[in-house]
């Protein structure tokens, strides 16, 4: 997702939480957002404004009345900058201005001013986050539209246990940028299958491959950051659950089979990225199979072809699209695939090519089409795969259903 040329508006006020807003700054600034800060004079003294505006490479705002800058008036023409206006760490005070129409100083003045999106992330003591008052304002807060990413629980600066701990701030950078991305698949369901399969041969070993998980992945993040709604089903991986995502967790093949024909019915797009096994032990040893001095051998039997099931029982109104992992004869192995799966689209990767294939977070593929066109993507990172695949996905959406 190209987020050049949009502008986040970031006010900081006077909780301990204030320094992550530093990395949150960076994080942002290196997507190429513009960011602009408001500090509170709380906030500054717990992070030198300095030090945001190193990362940031902008002036912080402090005073309602700094009168060394080019005239303007600053709270409105922030205002008016923002395409999504973000509070971090937001207290229960500014929570509590908001809620009720109180401008007392740059701030506050300034989120009034703004009809940008308003996402907040309290972070406070325990028993204050719990406090009825500070509930209400949230509740008064969501009902009027603004976004909030939810404090996580645990060891608070104060000592206490408890929920009121800034979310983290990889958390909050992703929610800004749901923020900011354009909702072009609003109202469109799609179903994204990820990671490995695993056939278990006793309680202990089981048959799987390399897959991570991260493309399948990074398409269900960038669909549901566009709106859509997302099912993601998933092998057995070390990533963290997507927020937002209905995720279905499998182990097997043939569990991945029954979760993908439960999700076909509603789906506009199925996305098929997983790893799947193909084949798996004949039968599962209900004990641990013993070391022996002689060979072992083990008799397999084939899985269920879930991509060919999705392209016997497809609609003409969906798009499907697959994954080719090959070492060989990539756009040949891949296009016969393309034919005998039924797919509008395959995504076809070479393992031997650097920077593409399992556990890198860049991948090297080329589009097949049905129609014989084929499309190769330079090296990328795999979030911008994702970008790039859904954008052909969904015009291919708006062909068929034109």
């Amino acid at each position: 997702m190209n987020f050049s040329g949009k502008t986040v508006v970031l006010g900081v006020t006077g909780g301990i939480a204030a320094y992550k807003a530093c990395d949150l700054v960076s994080r942002l600034h290196k997507k190429g957002i513009q960011v602009r800060v408001i500090m509170t004079e709380h906030a500054c003294e717990f992070v030198q404004p300095l030090t945001l505006e190193v990362l940031s490479g902008n002036r912080v705002v402090t005073d309602m009345f700094n009168r060394d800058f080019p005239w303007e008036v600053e709270h409105i023409s922030l205002a008016k900058a923002a395409d999504v206006f973000a509070v971090v760490p937001a207290t229960a005070n500014i929570l509590g201005k908001y809620a009720h129409g109180v401008a007392d100083d740059m701030l506050s003045t300034t989120l009034l001013a703004t009809r940008a999106p308003v996402l907040f992330a309290p972070a406070m003591n325990t028993a204050m986050y719990e406090h009825p008052a500070v509930q209400e304002n949230i509740t008064t807060l969501k009902r009027r539209g603004c976004l909030f990413v939810e404090p996580a629980s645990g060891h608070l600066a104060c000592g206490d246990t408890g929920k009121g701990k800034l979310a983290d701030v990889e958390k909050i950078e992703q929610a800004i940028l749901d923020a900011l991305t354009e909702k072009d698949m609003q109202g469109m369901h799609v179903t994204v299958t990820a990671g490995p399969t695993r056939e278990a041969m006793d309680p202990v070993r089981f048959l799987s491959n390399h897959s991570t998980g991260k493309m399948g992945y990074a398409i269900a993040r960038s669909a549901k950051m566009r709106g859509a709604e997302v099912t993601l089903i998933s092998g057995p991986v070390a990533l963290e659950p997507l927020d937002g995502v209905r995720m279905i967790p499998v182990t097997s093949a043939c569990d991945m089979r029954e979760a993908v024909m439960q999700a076909l019915p509603q789906s506009d797009l199925v996305i098929k990225a997983a790893a799947v096994g193909d084949y798996r032990p004949a039968t599962f040893q209900d004990d641990k199979i013993k070391k022996h001095d002689d060979d072992m051998s083990v008799s397999l039997v084939r899985n269920p072809d879930i991509l060919a099931e999705i392209g016997e029982k497809r609609r003409d109104d969906q798009v499907i699209c697959g994954f080719s992992m090959e070492t060989r004869d990539l756009l040949e192995n891949s296009t016969k695939k393309l034919q005998k799966k039924n797919c509008d689209v395959i995504v076809a990767n070479n393992l031997k090519v650097k920077g593409a294939g399992f556990a890198s977070d860049t991948n090297v593929v080329t589009l097949l089409y049905r129609n014989g066109k084929v499309e190769p993507l330079e090296l990328m990172e795999k979030d911008s795969v994702a970008d790039i695949l859904l954008e052909r996905l969904v015009a291919l959406y708006r062909d068929k259903n034109a």
